[in-house]
């Protein structure tokens, strides 16, 4: 996104700076434009320099923003700082702050705090991997959508390619007890009832569900944290991650029968569905709608356990490495900040993989018309009685597997698409 906020800003600029409308800024009015934007910056320096100092320092930034409502702690203060000093003395004189801000068509104090804000100096934490809010600038600019589609071909390219993966992992999450099924035994069996290219049976409804998935689940977030947010306090962690989480309950509640589907056509034997319509059709028939919804509540259960461990140990993560720099990045790297999220999002799924085992098991036996049908609690037993507490890890090494590759295909795929489509991170 950096380059379309770069093109923004120079449109910005242009606009203000051409005082004979004629499209083009000349070199008289580039240098009125400087002028009066200096003008400008000593006022917004004023205010911030509350002691007349002639120095910006980390109490008069925290006490700044708290005017405007926006409450910040000493290390965050000291990030801002950090993103403009340039002697080291971790104060701001005038000269670092104009030539941070001479570019930038900021010109007054509410507008450069949510710049701060927007380019993550403040660490206000993220839930669950959606995107914060965007700007107005970004929203004119079109980024929210290109973001979404971004995103969703990185998943679906990243899936497809782990797709034998993710149908071994379902297969062992419900036969592996029963069939006493490893890694090299479960792909062979997968291989010999179907053929090679039956490890990719359940992919098409899993890329489908990409894109609805992630826009109704980045929606409601907006939505959700509209709710959260008063007048006079700023949104905290705590609200983000209940915010977060939601829009995860949200967006599972919306798309959860295609899971199901996926599960299904997944475990199916060759021809004994014809695609998606079918398998959701015989479904229908032959056990009505409460079976799209099976193995719905530890799913949902699930997403507190995974999104408040992902979402702490990224930040704590993020945060030490921060402290480890010295004070020299305020901002981590795109690839360091890949690394904290393989390794919370692996910690995440460690404390959630029992409920989405059950979950599995769930949406399996509802297929099942001549055997009971059992609930969350039963299957829970049945699996500790049978297999002992490592049968709740049932499937986790073909999961594991594919974290790696899913998540560096996804990265690079994801970085493709943003240039083609004129975004780069902030």
């Amino acid at each position: 996104m950096r380059e379309v906020g770069i093109l923004c800003k120079l449109q910005e600029i242009v606009r203000v700076g051409d005082t004979d409308h004629d499209g083009q800024l000349d070199l008289a009015e580039f240098t009125e434009y400087l002028r009066q934007h200096e003008k400008a910056l000593r006022l917004v320096f004023s205010n911030l320099d509350r002691n007349h100092d002639g120095l910006i320092d980390i109490a008069e930034i925290q006490q700044s923003l708290a005017n405007l409502g926006i409450v910040i702690t000493e290390e965050q203060a000291k990030a801002i700082l950090l993103s403009m000093d340039k002697d080291g003395t971790i104060t701001v004189d005038w000269i670092e702050f104009r030539d941070h801000f001479i570019f930038n068509p900021l010109t007054d104090l509410q507008g450069i705090a949510e710049y701060w804000k927007h380019r993550a100096f403040l660490d206000i934490g993220e839930s669950i991997r959606i995107s914060d809010e965007f700007s107005q600038e970004d929203w004119t600019a079109g980024v929210w959508w290109r973001q979404l589609l971004a995103g969703a071909m990185a998943g679906a390219v990243s899936r497809t390619c782990t797709a034998p993966l993710d149908r071994l992992k379902i297969y062992m999450q419900v036969y592996a007890s029963s069939d006493k099924l490893n890694l090299k035994s479960g792909w062979k069996t997968l291989v010999r009832e179907g053929g090679f290219l039956s490890m990719w049976r359940g992919n098409g409804i899993n890329v489908l569900k990409i894109t609805p998935e992630s826009s109704i689940k980045f929606m409601s977030y907006e939505q959700y944290k509209k709710l959260f947010l008063t007048s006079h306090k700023p949104l905290g962690a705590g609200d983000r991650f209940l915010a977060g989480s939601l829009a995860g309950v949200t967006s599972q509640t919306c798309i959860y029968p295609m899971e199901v589907l996926k599960t299904r056509l997944g475990l199916g034997k060759t021809g004994e569905y014809f695609g998606i319509v079918d398998c959701a059709k015989k479904m229908l028939e032959r056990e009505g709608l409460r079976s799209f919804y099976k193995g719905y509540f530890p799913n949902t259960l699930g997403i507190i356990p995974y999104a408040g461990i992902d979402l702490a140990i990224y930040e704590t993560m993020k945060n030490m490495y921060v402290q480890h720099s010295g004070g020299n990045v305020s901002q981590p790297s795109v690839f360091v900040l890949l690394g904290c999220g393989t390794i919370s999002s692996t910690c995440g799924q460690l404390a959630s993989y029992p409920l989405a085992l059950i979950k599995t098991q769930m949406q399996a036996q509802a297929g099942s018309t001549g055997s009971p049908q059992l609930n969350m609690i039963h299957i829970f037993k049945r699996i500790l009685k049978q297999d002992g507490f490592l049968g709740l890890y049932r499937g986790l090494a073909p999961n594991f597997l594919k974290v790696i590759p899913a998540v560096s295909i996804s990265y690079v795929v994801y970085e493709n698409m943003k240039h083609m489509l004129g975004i780069t991170s902030k």
